[in-house]
């Protein structure tokens, strides 16, 4: 997985943007979108959503040289952060495709690079319409897919912080939503508040939320006190349980019905209406 442009969605765009090559020069088109997109995550939901709308724009706009295709990403990887809008994530959308037309990439050790998966994404969780005749986007798609099946197979056991252990497949007849996410990460500590919020609207009709953490037992631990948050936290120390649902970056969730079904999933950031949104498919409203 592509560490700084896709993975580690949860680094600011400034950050992300900095942690390319030394000699990456912005051109003076570029200089106003890095701003931009640096201050993307601090914006006011409307304004974060028509300025996301503007940048796809600009960057479309941009000659097909220089940074185009790595700004197209990150505005890519940023936009699905919540929820900008359709209007806005089909300007994204259209934008990465085009990009991807002009400036194709070689795969990655057999794999389609990371730009063709994030693409794939927008396409297939995102509702948006791309247009790109490409074997590696065909492959991202596919990889999707598979990706998926791991997903409605998955079965795990892992311990919360408390030292229960809960097994997946044991909870038919509840809906289940499988968090991941790290103290670290900007987005998934913003959408924290929101899985309280609905674990305490549903929790007596059957909702649990299973919330994954790779990190420390003490560290999570601490930040779990500081914040109050009610819903079972689980260790996954190894990784075994992110390897099993191919979890590449965070935050991810996904949510399984009252007969074990995988019915809805996200790859980014969920408001609290689209949690609504997932959590309704699965029956609850």
């Amino acid at each position: 997985m592509h560490i700084v442009l896709y993975a580690c969605l949860c680094l600011s765009a400034a950050s992300t943007l900095r942690a390319q090559p030394r000699q990456t020069v912005w051109s003076d088109e570029e200089k106003p979108i890095v701003a931009q997109l640096g201050r993307l995550r601090s914006l006011p939901d409307d304004e974060r959503a028509s300025t996301t709308e503007r940048l796809a724009i600009q960057i479309r706009r941009l000659p097909a040289a220089g940074n185009k295709g790595a700004l197209a990403e990150q505005l890519a990887n940023l936009s699905t952060e919540g929820d900008p809008g359709r209007s806005a994530l089909q300007e994204v959308a259209t934008t990465l495709a085009q990009v991807l037309r002009e400036l194709p990439l070689p795969a990655n050790q057999g794999e389609p690079a990371m730009p063709y998966v994030t693409l794939a994404q927008l396409v297939r969780y995102e509702g948006v319409r791309a247009s790109l005749d490409s074997p590696q986007f065909a492959d991202a798609m596919a990889k999707l897919e598979t990706d998926e099946q791991h997903r409605r197979n998955a079965d795990f056991t892992l311990a919360d912080l408390n030292g229960k252990s809960w097994h997946l497949r044991d909870l038919r007849g509840y809906v289940v939503l499988v968090n991941f996410w790290a103290t670290w990460c900007p987005p998934c500590r913003k959408e924290m508040p929101d899985l309280e919020t609905h674990y305490q609207r549903f929790h007596e009709r059957g909702l649990v939320i299973l919330a994954i953490s790779d990190e420390p037992a003490s560290k999570v631990s601490l930040f779990i006190a500081e914040h109050k948050f009610s819903f079972p936290v689980l260790l996954d120390a190894g990784r075994k349980v992110n390897e099993l649902f191919r979890v590449e970056g965070i935050p991810k969730s996904f949510v399984y019905d009252r007969d074990g079904r995988l019915v809805a999933q996200a790859v980014d950031m969920r408001t609290q209406k689209q949690f609504l949104d997932m959590l309704a498919v699965a029956g609850l409203r």
